[in-house]
């Protein structure tokens, strides 16, 4: 059977490729030589920006088409946006894909001459970068994130203080950052060490577990705790303030995307918070995934395939993606499941049969298709296809049949009659 093929040999006339390090990156620059040769020109540069600026110009002068790097560590960053700026088209690959032949040596000209021959023949693919608003934002939404995992580890760290102390306030409260818990270490900091009156600062419904906050403080919290304890309480509140001011910035950078985020919004499991992450992430420009299934496979968020002889191997796993996008997928999928939604029904029904961690995958998938589909048509808008979906598409007979199959498993003859 002949089919046809979109792949094309055409090599691309001027291409650059760097190989980039901390303090220099060597730069190779082919082009066209007489008849089917090629020129070839390397050269050394320091990552200092005005070496940097020099290369640009040279680049934008010899007319080059194509720059490409590998994504090494951070390095790239800073030598892709002056690129970028000065009207080149940068191309980040992915190192895995540009690996040299074995049994070669390895050097840094080596390494940008592979590069290049690779890129002038067009057997690279680019990696998604974000334009610069997009990039802003998601530098701010990535570093709430681990402002966020900070203070958890602080307020870990305070938990295990108190237990070291036989100090037992996590047993009667559930959160003892809570208005009570605060007002109660405070005291703890500030030398008070009698147990009636810690547990007389109890608000609200606290108030009710008195007697038990008596006897939890009934330990021997000493000097020591007490230093360790206020310098942890006044990290929290520090990072706590840094998290405040990091969210007024995340609001005004997703100003101009307010309209998507909106519509995001709307999807079950999906606050505002999750869709300016998502929006940071995937950005806002879905005709760089051609279809949803692309943005799927580049978020690792479908099975991937692995076939030999006829034979598929592996366990089907998605793989490693951006870890980020993933977080805030299952968190969105984990609100998702305890609505009353069509999401929700479909992860209880995946659930029941895969566990709940594929149920988990599964619906963070459908939630991804959805955001596909709601941004790349500005008119879309979300439509719940409602908890009932399943039962009232779902085939009668494959019912029937399914149920008859399990009960004679049982060992039951089955004999239906119609209902009246």
């Amino acid at each position: 059977m002949l089919a046809e093929s979109e792949d094309s040999e055409q090599i691309i006339d001027k291409v650059a490729a760097l190989d980039i390090g901390k303090a220099e990156l060597v730069c190779c620059v082919r082009l066209p030589g007489r008849g089917s040769r090629r020129l070839q020109e390397v050269t050394t540069h320091s990552t200092m920006t005005r070496s940097l600026t020099e290369l640009a110009s040279h680049l934008v002068e010899t007319g080059v088409k194509r720059v490409v790097m590998e994504a090494t560590s951070d390095y790239w960053k800073p030598v892709f946006y002056l690129l970028e700026a000065h009207g080149l088209t940068p191309w980040l690959v992915n190192a895995r894909e540009v690996k040299h032949l074995p049994g070669r040596p390895k050097t840094d000209v080596q390494d940008a001459v592979w590069l290049a021959k690779l890129a002038e023949r067009q057997m690279l693919r680019p990696s998604f970068v974000p334009p610069p608003a997009i990039r802003q934002l998601r530098d701010l939404t990535r570093y709430r994130i681990d402002l966020i995992a900070s203070r958890t580890a602080e307020r870990n760290r305070v938990e295990k203080l108190l237990e070291d102390a036989c100090i037992k306030l996590s047993v009667v409260a559930t959160d003892i950052f809570g208005v009570s818990g605060r007002a109660m270490m405070a005291a703890l900091v500030e030398g008070e060490r009698d147990p009636k009156v810690l547990a007389q600062l109890a608000r609200s419904r606290m108030r009710a577990k008195i007697g038990r906050l008596e006897e939890a403080f009934n330990g021997y919290f000493n000097d020591h705790h007490r230093f360790l304890l206020a310098r942890m309480l006044s990290r929290i509140d520090s990072i706590d303030a840094d998290i405040a001011a990091v969210d007024e910035q995340i609001e005004a950078q997703l100003a101009p995307f307010a309209a998507a985020a909106a519509r995001l919004d709307e999807i079950p499991g999906i606050g505002s918070v999750a869709a300016a992450v998502i929006l940071a992430e995937i950005g806002t420009d879905m005709s760089i995934f051609p279809t949803a299934g692309h943005l799927c496979s580049w978020a690792k968020f479908s099975p991937s395939t692995k076939s030999s002889a006829g034979k598929t191997k592996g366990n089907s796993a998605t793989g490693h993606g951006n870890r980020y996008l993933a977080q805030i997928l299952g968190e969105a999928a984990i609100g998702a499941s305890r609505t009353d939604t069509f999401l929700g029904q479909r992860y209880k029904r995946i659930a029941r049969r895969r566990g709940n961690k594929r149920a988990l995958v599964a619906v963070g998938r459908s939630i991804l298709v959805i955001i596909w589909h709601l941004l790349a048509d500005p008119d879309a808008t979300y439509t719940d296809l409602g908890a009932d979906h399943y039962t009232q598409h779902l085939n009668p007979d494959t019912k029937k049949r399914n149920h008859i199959r399990q009960l004679e498993a049982l060992g039951y003859t089955v004999t239906l009659t119609p209902a009246a």
